[in-house]
């Protein structure tokens, strides 16, 4: 028997009393409190760890943009760092996703490459036919390849790599629109910021393409992100915006305006509370923030000063990780998430024999 628990999961009370039958017990495990930090100091020092995505293997993977580190690395959930070092020399890796074969893929910015990582650590790169594309954002599509933004002027595509390393690139519309964040939309598609070109542009799996002119002008948008609502949320980072933006799969705009001015806000992921949050990569702002999908924001200030948050994850434990490229730190911040946790068969009972009486 189940029923809907408190935390309208869905709990497992019943006991089988069935011969080869044990019962199973679930209990609510609860996430870090809401908006309480942990902060984590990367081991190699000047590192500059600037996006992070949860792997398929439990663990949080992350890149170290620094040239003195140039590593892609990797968090367990309690803390414990491993650091491998990319082949490619001052690669000044940027963003990071999963890939929908069980690896952890990444942009070389500087090195003009996309890297692969096994769970394990092995590295495999390919190099972008377009020369100096600088390639920023990355995402799983839903064809099964990976999705990438190439922000250079000269570039100006989308580009499409298959998990073994076949690339196709498409020319954005607007010539030298400096995409930069990429996401996997609710309606099949791929959606993309033009940081420069100030727009939001859709690409089908196919390549064709559809742009949406963001309502405040040169508002710089940056991350991108799928909303539990089914529509696209996106950071303004330019002080013209310093909002979060919400665009329908049909184009239409809704912008909210971030409560701390001057916040340069920047990634921004769906949580495990039905929220986007989003980090404030601004010294004098030194926030996450939560955005409901009606619009109210909530603003967190990280312990650490001048950490200038940057990339922001859903982690694995229900918490939201994120990087502080100043501090060098990989953190955490509670969701208030609650999980049911399956202890395992539980003793079986006795058998109950009933003999029925029978009154007439």
């Amino acid at each position: 028997m189940a029923r809907r628990g408190v935390w309208g999961r869905r709990v497992f009370v019943g006991v089988a009393l069935s011969a080869g039958l044990v019962s199973v017990i679930a209990l609510p495990l609860a996430a870090d409190p809401v908006g309480q930090f942990t902060e984590f100091t990367v081991p190699t020092a000047g590192s500059e760890p600037a996006s992070i995505a949860a792997g398929p293997d439990g663990n949080l993977w992350f890149t170290e943009s620094a040239s003195v580190a140039n590593n892609i690395g990797r968090i367990t959930p309690d803390g414990t760092f491993t650091e491998f070092l990319i082949p490619t020399p001052n690669s000044k890796p940027a963003r990071i996703a999963a890939g929908p074969d069980g690896n952890v893929w990444f942009t070389e910015n500087q090195g003009n490459k996309i890297g692969r990582i096994t769970p394990s650590g092995t590295i495999t790169e390919f190099t972008i036919p377009t020369a100096h594309s600088l390639p920023a954002g990355i995402v799983a599509g839903p064809d099964g390849n990976l999705w990438f933004t190439e922000s250079a002027g000269s570039a100006n595509k989308i580009g499409r790599i298959t998990p073994s390393g076949t690339f196709t690139e498409f020319t954005i519309p607007t010539p030298d629109s400096d995409p930069a964040g990429i996401a996997a939309g609710p309606d099949g598609n791929l959606w993309f910021v033009e940081h420069i070109g100030n727009n939001i542009g859709r690409i089908t799996p196919s390549g064709t393409f559809t742009e949406f002119t963001i309502p405040t002008a040169l508002s710089d948008p940056t991350g991108i992100a799928k909303g539990s609502d089914g529509n696209l949320w996106f950071t303004e980072s330019a002080n013209a915006g310093n909002n979060i933006g919400r665009i329908t799969p049909s184009g239409t705009f809704t912008e909210f305006p971030i409560p701390t001015s001057d916040s340069t806000p920047a990634q921004i992921a769906a949580g495990c509370d039905g929220n986007l949050w989003f980090a404030e990569e601004s010294t004098s702002a030194n926030n996450m923030g939560r955005i409901t999908t009606a619009g109210t924001i909530t603003e967190f200030p990280i312990p650490t000063a001048s950490s200038e948050p940057t990339g922001v994850a859903a982690g694995p434990d229900n918490n939201m990780w994120f990087t502080e490229l100043n501090a060098n730190n990989v953190a955490k911040i509670g969701a208030g998430c609650v999980t049911p946790v399956f202890t395992g068969p539980a003793p079986a009972p006795a058998a109950v024999v009933v003999t029925p009486t029978f009154t007439g």
